[in-house]
C-alpha cells in the first residue's frame, strides 16, 4: 500500500483540519477546561457574579473554587469525581459483554451474512441500514462494513467507492440512529443525566430516551442515504475503470451457519423469559410501581445487554470454536478493555471538569442567563433547534468524540433547554442530529485516514479533499432530511422515547 502523503489545503477546508491538527489530546483539552473553571470561578467569585433561580427564586452566587473550602473539595472528592462519573461503569459494563461477541466471531458473521444475501437491488439500502446498525459494535463498521461494501459493489459491476460511501454515510454519518439500542445511548444518557443534575438533583434520563425518534431516524436516514447514492454519487462517479479485480464474496459457512442459528435461538429464549416477566400484571421484571416503563430491563438496560449480548457470543463462540475453554470467554473480556484505555484516562479529567464546573455554579449562571437572553429574543424552539444543531455540526468539524463534545456542551445546553421548559431528552436528541451530519466530512473523526486508504485501494489519488467532496452530499441531505424530521416531531407533540417527553416542568415558567 502506497504511503499517502497529504498536501496543504486551502481555503475552508484547509481552515478546518490546521485547526483540528492545533488541538490537543481531548485528555489534556479537559484538563485545561477544568482549569480554566478554576480561574474562572476564582474570578467570579471576586467580582460577584450571581442570578435568581427560576425556579426557587434563591440568589446563586458562583463558588470560587481557588478558595480554602474549594481547593479542600477538590483533593477530598477528586477520586469520587472518577469513580462516580457515570458514563465509566456504563461503558465498561457494556464493553464486557460486546468484548465476547466480537472475540467470538458472531457480531461480524452476522453482518456478512446479512450483506451478501442481500437481493442486489436492495444492496444500497442494505449497506447503508447494516452500517447504521453496526454502531452497536463500536468500531466494526469503520473495519468491516465499509470495506467490505466496496468489494460488494465492485462484484456487481458498480463503483467500489460508491459502495464504500454509502457504508460511510450509514455508519458515521447515521451514527446516532439505529433501532438498537447502542452504547452511545447510555453513555449520552449518562452524561445528560450528569448536566441535568446542575438544576434537578432529581431527574434521570434513561438509556432509551431518544429510541423512538431514533429508531424512525433509522428508516429515513438509510432511504436519505440510499437515494443520494443512487442519484448523485454514482452518476458522478461513472463505470468503474480502475485495476483492480472483483473480489469473490465469501458465504457463511455451514458451522458459521449454525453458530448463528443457535444464537437466535438463545436471543428468542431471552426474549421469552423477558416477556413472562413484563407481561403479567404482577410480572417480577415489573417496576416498583407495576409499570413495563420503569422495569429494571429499561432503567438497568447495560446489565440487560451485558448478559444478553456476552451469552449469545459465548453460544456462537463455542458452536464455531473460535471458544474452547471458559477462559477464551475472560479473553475476550480482555480484548475489549484493551481499547479501554485511553477512554480511562480521558474519564479522569472529564469527570473532574464536570464535577468541578457544576461546584462552582457557572454552568447554572450561564443556563440561567442564556435561558433569559433566548427567552427575551423570543425565536422558538425550532429556531433554537436548527441553532443548536448547526452550532453542533460545526463543533463536531474540530472535535471527533460525541461523547467528549457532550460533555462540554451538555452541561451548558441541558439546563438551558430546561429553563426554557424543554426537557434534557429532547436537547440531547438534537445534538445527536447535529453531532451526526458532519462526521462524514470531519478530518477529525478518527477514523478518516483509514477512509482515505480504503479510497485509495481503488483510486490512488484518493485524499481528504475526495472524501470530503464525495460525502458532501449526504451531509447536506442528513442536515435537510433530519433536521425536518426532528421539527415536524416536535410539532406533533411526539415523545422522543419511553417516559421522555420533549418538555420539562419542574421549573417554574
Amino acid at each position: 500500500m502506497d504511503t499517502v502523503v497529504k498536501k496543504p489545503k486551502k481555503g475552508f477546508f484547509g481552515f478546518v483540519e490546521r485547526a483540528g491538527n492545533a488541538l490537543p489530546h481531548p485528555a489534556l483539552l479537559f484538563g485545561l477546561f477544568a482549569l480554566i473553571t478554576l480561574i474562572i470561578s476564582c474570578i467570579g467569585g471576586w467580582l460577584g457574579w450571581s442570578g435568581v433561580h427560576p425556579a426557587t427564586g434563591a440568589q446563586v452566587e458562583v463558588v470560587n473554587l481557588l478558595s480554602r473550602e474549594g481547593l479542600h473539595r477538590i483533593l477530598l472528592d477528586m477520586v469520587d469525581n472518577y469513580t462516580g462519573f457515570a458514563p465509566l461503569g456504563i461503558v465498561m459494563v457494556a464493553l464486557l459483554g460486546i468484548g465476547v461477541a466480537e472475540s467470538s466471531g458472531l457480531i461480524r458473521a452476522a453482518i456478512n451474512a446479512l450483506l451478501v444475501k442481500a437481493p442486489p437491488r436492495s444492496i444500497t439500502f442494505m449497506v447503508v441500514f447494516t452500517g447504521i446498525l453496526s454502531n452497536i459494535a463500536s468500531d466494526l463498521g469503520y473495519l468491516l462494513i465499509i470495506p467490505l461494501a466496496g468489494v460488494i459493489f465492485h462484484s456487481l459491476g458498480r463503483h467500489p467507492i460508491a459502495g464504500m460511501s454509502a457504508a460511510f454515510a450509514g455508519v458515521s454519518g447515521g451514527f446516532s440512529a439505529n433501532i438498537l439500542i447502542g452504547t452511545i445511548d447510555p453513555l449520552l444518557a449518562g452524561l445528560s443525566t450528569e448536566a441535568a443534575h446542575i438544576l434537578d438533583m432529581s431527574y434521570y434520563v434513561m438509556p432509551t430516551a431518544n429510541y423512538y425518534f431514533m429508531a424512525v431516524s433509522t428508516l429515513v436516514i438509510t432511504i436519505t442515504a440510499t437515494f443520494v447514492t443512487s442519484k448523485w454519487i454514482e452518476p458522478h462517479l461513472g463505470k468503474y475503470t480502475g485495476n483492480v479485480e472483483r473480489e469473490e464474496i465469501v458465504q457463511p459457512t455451514a458451522l458459521e451457519r449454525k453458530g448463528l442459528r443457535r444464537a437466535g435461538w438463545l436471543m428468542i429464549a431471552w426474549g421469552v423469559i423477558f416477556a413472562v416477566g413484563l407481561i403479567p400484571e404482577n410480572g417480577i421484571l415489573r417496576g416498583a410501581d407495576g409499570t413495563v416503563l420503569h422495569s429494571p430491563l429499561l432503567r438497568g438496560f447495560i446489565s440487560v445487554l451485558f448478559l444478553v449480548v456476552a451469552s449469545v457470543g459465548a453460544v456462537y463462540g463455542f458452536t464455531v470454536g473460535t471458544f474452547k475453554t471458559q477462559n477464551d470467554l475472560i479473553k475476550g473480556m480482555n480484548t475489549s478493555f484493551k481499547s479501554l484505555v485511553s477512554f480511562l484516562v480521558l474519564v479522569f479529567f472529564a469527570a473532574q471538569f464536570v464535577a468541578w464546573f457544576r461546584w462552582s455554579n457557572l454552568g447554572l449562571l450561564i443556563a440561567i442567563n442564556g435561558a433569559e437572553l433566548l427567552r427575551n429574543a423570543e425565536i422558538g424552539l425550532i429556531p433554537l433547534v436548527i441553532i443548536f444543531v448547526v452550532f453542533t455540526g460545526f463543533m463536531n468539524l474540530f472535535m471527533g468524540s460525541a461523547s467528549a463534545k457532550w460533555a462540554i456542551l451538555g452541561p451548558v445546553f441541558v439546563p438551558i433547554f430546561m429553563l426554557l421548559g424543554y426537557s434534557p431528552e429532547l436537547s440531547q436528541a438534537v445534538y445527536r442530529v447535529g453531532d451526526s451530519i458532519t462526521n462524514i466530512i470531519s478530518p477529525m473523526m478518527s477514523f478518516f485516514a483509514l477512509i482515505i486508504v480504503y479510497y485509495q485501494k481503488y483510486d490512488k489519488k484518493s485524499g481528504i479533499g475526495t472524501i470530503m467532496a464525495t460525502m458532501m452530499p449526504y451531509s447536506l441531505a442528513f442536515f435537510v432530511v433530519w433536521t425536518l424530521l426532528l421539527i415536524v416531531w416536535i410539532i406533533l407533540g411526539i415523545p422522543l422515547g419511553p417516559e421522555a417527553p420533549l418538555y420539562y416542568s419542574g421549573v417554574g415558567q
